[in-house]
């Protein structure tokens, strides 16, 4: 309450919610022991101060660690909300940003009773309880999927919305009624509702009301003008609420405004809230909802009580740090109540060992997580890929293609075959992935109760309850969350999986990028598959649907390592990698790859080309020997850098410059320009630090490059941003083509060229870069323009 302003911090949301964390706390919540695999918390991401409070009580979080609330960097302090990334043994799920959590519940849940059907897990009684704000269901994500819970009778999930009528800026329903339009929501996707609206000094009111009047009153009256009652007092909740009738005026004739006042709202009650708890636990074929009215800024007084500011509210002042202590009978005297100072009632005080007996009673301290799983696995060897690994000849295939028989080759490995959860968001077939259905199943809890149109044929549709596939429908932020509740099953369930979600590249990261920095931030582990991925790879879907620029959103994201490979061989190598990495030696990190769905052949792998490839930079194809020569009599070089589908116009455009103007080229392939950028700046950072070094470090780039002759040309089916990310690390002059603007529906062909990245464009950058160089002229980039019909005036694809 005295610490710099800038800090933040809320106190308002788990003023309204405390009873409701403490009764789960004490009754409730099962923390993983030998007798029970654990309950999973959803803690509402603004009430994180609350369960540091609790920590605290418990002895689990020190005071030092309290008053550093907010200042982290040193080490000391504790986070802003719950982050895996930042408390790795403490928080189990990010809530921030809003919606996340209910979304992430449901499948979560799903998950669960996936992983049981398959008998990869017991079947328990565990739940998933998720706690969420009456504001925060206005986000898409956290109603957009309860539909899946009651088609999928979730009896493990529970829902918390904690109804106090208030978002960040004032009333959320202040003209209606947020608990029946919720009611409404969850009874018609087939959810069990419990409501916890009125506490225990109503019941006699209620009791009393024969004639109905007063659940007449409560019906009509807007939340808006329940939060007034709450703001202002007994007299106003008298004169403006209860007066309304006789027949209601009547009822609290006898009552003082004090008594008014203290009339209490379910949420605050505890043996109202056990009962909903207690039903929740207790009922079955349903996922539950308990909706629970409350008051934002509980006990807050003057200072934000019912108040529109009192989620901003940061500070209390000396008056109503007072009011608080008074109304809560807190022990600090006047003397000391200006330090506002933690209050610990003592390690051995009846409340603290109450709350001590009532955890141990329930297994231990939650939150908790599981950093690491018991087990480790071997994963296939590369050998194991040796049909990827070599040429295919005449043979044309994608990326995408080599990818799925990539997988299944994992999927027929006894180890980690069982622990691969394909996830699709209704594109399997799109992906040449249907195969899958018939040879793995796909997921159904309740089995496949119909005969399927394609039952005669091959890849027919096969549901089955202990299906391996999860086929989400046309849902990205869905499936998304299936692949993250795989891809943290290593700490929620000591079962580490393997998933691999695919999509339309375009539909990733654009779509539900604050979930892929939510999966970042939980340690999830497991592949994302960017499928029809290139601006003009992708060619006649059009504008939404080419991909230009995921490279650098997923790029953005410190533990997800993004690769655009070119040839089966690369894509092999990278999942074997991954595998290992994620699998074996339990690195929190997660893997991006773009695949592509065009058919070319692909080449035998270079050897030794393993180690390059992973990070993100290897010589494809050198010049002939004895083509760099001496003074006038050199022959002109280039290095031609690519990546994707891209990379074959590269190859293309080396054979350009050697037979069209004497240029020799040596060919790189870069799976990953982001991983080149990130060794970059951290040598370029090392030797900022360490000026006295003797032998300064080199980036990768900078290794691979040097000595080598002439200019740099890169190309991708990206924007230019993407391989630009290295230009402070290329030793010689370089030059980038990049699919910049809005894509568009033509042939392959004449989208390159309408981008400036096909082969002609990359032969004629390289002739401009040598005549920058001095080693060619204007004459010569001229000719190239004329020959390879460029046209010179034609209008930037930037802005076309």
């Amino acid at each position: 309450n005295r610490k710099p302003g800038e800090l933040g911090g809320h106190i308002a949301s788990f003023a309204s919610s405390a009873t409701l964390y403490d009764v789960g706390f004490n009754h409730f919540w099962r923390a993983p022991s030998e007798a029970h695999p654990g309950d999973l918390l959803y803690v509402q991401g603004h009430s994180s101060t609350g369960v540091y409070a609790r920590a605290f009580l418990e002895g689990r979080i020190s005071e030092d660690q309290l008053d550093h609330f907010r200042m982290e960097v040193d080490g000391r302090g504790v986070s802003s909300y719950p982050h895996p990334w930042l408390m790795p043994d403490f928080w189990q799920t990010p809530t921030v940003s809003m919606g996340l959590g209910p979304i992430s519940a449901i499948y979560q849940a799903r998950f669960f009773k996936y992983l049981e059907h398959r008998e990869l897990l017991p079947k328990s009684d565990r739940k998933v309880w998720c706690f969420m704000g009456d504001g925060e269901c206005d986000e898409p994500e956290s109603l957009g999927a309860i539909t899946l819970g009651g088609r999928e009778q979730l009896d493990n999930l529970c829902f918390v919305i904690n109804c106090n009528l208030q978002r960040l800026d004032g009333p959320v329903r202040g003209n209606g009624k947020i608990i029946q339009e919720l009611e409404g929501a969850f009874r018609g996707a087939g959810w069990n509702v419990i409501k916890v609206v009125w506490g225990s000094y109503w019941d006699p009111l209620l009791q009393k009301d024969h004639a109905g009047m007063l659940r007449r009153l409560m019906m009509e009256t807007v939340d808006g003008e329940y939060q007034n009652c709450k703001a202002f007092g007994g007299k106003y909740t008298r004169d403006n609420f209860f007066n309304k009738y006789q027949e209601t005026k009547d009822l609290v004739a006898s009552l003082s405004d004090e008594d008014i006042w203290r009339l209490n709202r379910g949420g605050h009650d505890p043996h109202k809230v056990y009962a909903a708890y207690a039903a929740a636990m207790a009922h079955k074929g349903q996922p539950t909802v308990i909706l629970a009215k409350t008051v934002k800024g509980y006990g807050m007084g003057s200072a934000g009580e019912s108040l529109n500011p009192t989620h901003q509210t940061k500070k209390l002042d000396d008056a109503a740090v007072k009011a608080f202590r008074d109304r809560f009978k807190i022990p600090i005297s006047d003397d000391k109540l200006g330090e506002v100072p933690f209050y610990h009632p003592g390690a051995d005080s009846p409340e603290v060992q109450y709350m001590k007996e009532r955890r141990a009673a329930l297994g231990g301290s939650l939150p908790q997580r599981r950093q690491k799983a018991d087990q480790s696995f071997e994963v296939p060897k590369l050998e194991a890929f040796d049909r990827l690994l070599k040429a295919t000849g005449e043979r044309e295939i994608s990326t995408t293609m080599a990818f799925v028989q990539a997988l299944n080759i994992v999927l027929r490995d006894k180890q980690v075959g069982p622990r691969v959860v394909p996830i699709v968001a209704d594109e399997a077939r799109t992906f040449g992935m249907e195969g899958l259905f018939r040879q793995i199943g796909i997921y159904a809890p309740f089995g496949q109760k119909y005969k399927p149109v394609d039952a005669d044929q091959l890849m027919y549709y096969r549901e089955d309850a202990a299906g391996q596939v999860l086929q989400e429908g046309i849902t990205e932020c869905g499936a998304f969350s299936s692949w993250l509740a795989a891809a943290t099953s290593y700490s929620t369930n000591n079962l580490p999986m393997l998933p691999f979600y695919i999509f339309y590249s375009m539909f990733g990261f654009q779509r539900i990028g604050d979930s892929a920095w939510q999966a970042a931030d939980m340690r999830a582990r497991g592949f994302l598959l960017g499928a029809t991925a290139g601006r003009t790879t992708l060619n006649g879907e059009g504008l939404q649907h080419e991909d230009g620029h995921s490279h650098l959103l997923a790029g953005a994201i410190p533990n997800c390592k993004p690769y655009d490979p070119t040839f089966g061989f690369e894509v092999a190598v990278i999942l074997q990698h991954g595998m290992k990495k994620m699998l074996t030696e339990q690195v929190d990190e997660y893997y991006y790859l773009t695949l592509m769905n065009e058919n070319y052949t692909h080449p035998e792998m270079p050897k030794g080309a393993e180690e390059g490839i992973i990070k993100g930079m290897y010589l494809l194809q050198g010049a002939e020997k004895g083509t760099k020569g001496k003074g006038k009599s050199a022959k002109p070089h280039v290095q031609l850098l690519g990546s994707g589908t891209i990379l074959n116009e590269v190859i293309a455009a080396a054979e350009l410059l050697e037979k069209d103007f004497g240029v020799a080229a040596d060919i790189w392939s870069c799976p990953s320009f982001t991983e080149l950028r990130r060794d970059g700046f951290d040598v370029e950072r090392w030797n900022r630090m360490h000026p006295e070094a003797k032998q300064k470090r080199v980036s990768y780039v900078a290794e691979c490059l040097q000595g080598r002759s002439g200019p740099a040309i890169a190309a991708t089916d990206y924007v230019r941003a993407y391989a630009d990310q290295i230009r402070a690390f290329v030793p010689m002059r370089y030059s980038v083509l990049g699919t910049d603007g809005f894509g568009r529906s033509d042939t392959r062909a004449n989208l390159r060229r309408h981008f400036e990245v096909d082969r002609y464009y990359i032969a004629h950058a390289a002739i401009a870069a040598l005549a920058e160089d001095g080693t060619m002229n204007a004459k010569d980039v001229a000719r190239a323009i004329k020959e390879y019909r460029i046209d010179a005036e034609k209008m930037n694809p930037l802005g076309a």
